[in-house]
């Protein structure tokens, strides 16, 4: 029964993703003006502006390329990314001797982000990019092949984080660190909010208590946890007419908002050297 409910939260998940990608509906965990929102997030005008038309669909969190401090030369992975965003990013930053790899479950997004790819060669000179079709839990990586693992509220999403975690472990080199973006709850969400297929689709219904997260990373053998929470609101996010955030405000308790129950926090982790 469990492996089945998964499965429909996955399906449910996939033609959210879907529908932004083919432009039916927009926001999610973003903005209906995304470079708005990436420049209350952390993200440069110098980091925006390399980027190909398309790639910023207002789906972040935060930056997680800016924790993770990279450096040329490494191996960078980034889970659920989109229309590839955080990929061109971290390309830039690994240069030619380094790579940046997109992993998404939605072909309409990895399509996005291919094209893209085009055009991020075109501005850049950068051909260290590569995006593949699969699963967070079940990734379509070699073991210890990676440098620096990144996420853009995208494991929320998932309805077995703990398998994410253990993935991210598994496919990191020894010593190499995960730093994630994501969605947490200050406090658990109404029950009617849990069930809403919109909550799960906009980044709500999947957060969990930041602790949980932490608990996941040291469960998974990652160690050096650190969790920031950010200063800027999920209210900003939230800030915008797209039909997924009016039904989850909407569904809020009367005088509350979705401020109260969730924070955007910034995770990073270590894999023990060997």
């Amino acid at each position: 029964m469990a492996a089945e409910s998964n499965e429909k939260i996955k399906e449910t998940v996939r033609k959210g993703y879907t529908d932004i990608a083919q432009g039916k509906s927009s926001c999610c965990c973003g903005s209906s003006a995304p470079d708005r929102l990436a420049g209350a997030i952390g993200y440069t005008n110098e980091e925006l502006e390399v980027l190909p038309d398309g790639a910023n669909m207002g789906l972040s969190c935060g930056n997680p390329t800016t924790i993770a401090n990279l450096k040329p030369g490494q191996v960078v992975l980034d889970l659920g990314s989109g229309g590839g965003l955080d990929v061109f990013i971290a390309a830039r930053k690994v240069g030619q001797a380094g790579k940046a790899i997109g992993v998404d479950m939605t072909p309409e997004m990895l399509n996005k982000a291919r094209v893209s790819s085009s055009k991020f060669t075109e501005k850049t000179g950068l051909s260290n990019v590569e995006f593949r079709l699969g699963e967070i839990e079940y990734l379509p990586v070699a073991d210890s092949t990676i440098d620096v693992v990144i996420s853009n509220c995208v494991i929320n999403l998932s309805p077995d984080k703990q398998q994410v975690w253990n993935e991210i472990a598994r496919v990191l080199k020894s010593g190499g660190k995960a730093c994630i973006s994501d969605l947490a709850l200050k406090k658990p969400l109404p029950k009617n909010i849990l069930k809403s297929a919109a909550a799960l689709v906009s980044c709500v219904a999947g957060a969990v208590l930041v602790d949980e997260t932490i608990k996941m990373a040291k469960q998974a053998g990652l160690h050096d946890i650190q969790v920031d929470e950010k200063a800027y609101s999920i209210d900003v996010m939230a800030d915008c007419n797209d039909p997924l955030y009016r039904q989850v405000k909407e569904s809020l308790p009367e005088g509350t908002k979705l401020g109260d129950y969730i924070i955007s926090i910034n995770v990073s982790a270590f894999k023990n050297k060997e």
